[in-house]
């Protein structure tokens, strides 16, 4: 049976990890207003960029622009795969779904993956695993930038345009909530070719172009990835906070869990010292006449 120093200790312990957890909880707190209005603020823009220019590039030849070609991939290119994880831990299943994520992708390809790593925690996963990285940033998430974006995504460009990668996908955990974030896993390059929906009966609306297709692609496409790449980052970050958030408060709420059921037991104990005392003191005292 632990002494009663023994469980004064522990439950001074746990009261301060409580005050970690809470404190944790409300700087995440904080951060999560702020991200979340950053990832509304950049959403609408983001998704209908892609609608629109999904709708317009499949109007034109995909040869028009070497970001839409969907060409015969080199004997050696690989599918690059560029998952986005925490530069922290303790924020629950975030960083763990999409490691998972990432590894279903890279058994169920049909080629060869190597990877792009944001974020601190992917890249200690898959670099100690020997897995190819052919881009690797961490730090980003101290202040989400738009640089930062369109850093990762210039390099996703030159390794697709240069041949040694034959697709482009992107894998992060969107934010849909406080209580829920959801892994996605979406094709970056070449862009995806979709129909607009107010075409009638899968018509396609013509379109006329000043000052033209190729240089209104040139210019736009590569601004479209850096938007979509920057975009994945505000809504990783958003659901990180939102994660560590609702991680630390369940963790606040185990530890008042296990400081009521140690403080009982110290008293129960305290209660049978005091109680074999008494004993000791009456069974002393009835020897004694």
């Amino acid at each position: 049976m632990p002494s009663l120093l023994d469980l004064r200790r522990r439950i001074r312990a746990v009261k301060s990890t409580q005050q970690i957890t809470k404190a944790m909880k409300m700087i995440s707190a904080s951060k999560l207003r702020r991200a979340q209005e950053r990832v509304v603020g950049a959403r609408p823009f983001a998704l209908h960029m892609q609608r629109v220019l999904n709708s317009v590039a499949s109007r034109v030849d995909s040869s028009t622009h070497p970001l839409l070609a969907e060409r015969e991939p080199a004997p050696d290119a690989k599918i690059l795969l560029i998952a986005i994880t925490a530069d922290k831990g303790l924020c629950g299943g975030f960083n763990s779904n999409v490691i998972k994520a990432t590894s279903s992708f890279i058994t169920s390809a049909s080629s060869k993956v190597c990877l792009g790593l944001v974020g601190r925690k992917g890249r200690d996963f898959f670099k100690r695993r020997g897995f190819e990285v052919r881009i690797e940033e961490v730090g980003v998430f101290q202040k989400v930038r738009y640089a930062d974006a369109q850093r990762i995504a210039q390099a996703a460009i030159e390794e697709f345009t240069s041949g040694r990668a034959s697709k482009v996908f992107l894998v992060y955990n969107e934010f849909k909530s406080v209580m829920q974030q959801r892994i996605t896993t979406e094709q970056l390059l070449p862009i995806p070719m979709g129909s607009d929906p107010r075409d009638d009966q899968g018509g396609q609306t013509p379109y006329l172009y000043e000052p033209g297709p190729l240089e209104i692609f040139a210019d736009l496409l590569p601004k479209h990835i850096e938007i979509q790449v920057y975009r994945a980052l505000l809504e990783s970050a958003a659901a990180e906070h939102a994660a560590r958030m609702t991680a630390m408060d369940a963790a606040s709420k185990n530890s008042g869990e296990i400081i009521d059921t140690l403080t009982l037991y110290m008293n129960k104990v305290r209660q049978a010292a005091i109680t074999r005392e008494i004993i000791e003191v009456v069974s002393g005292a009835a020897a004694a006449r």
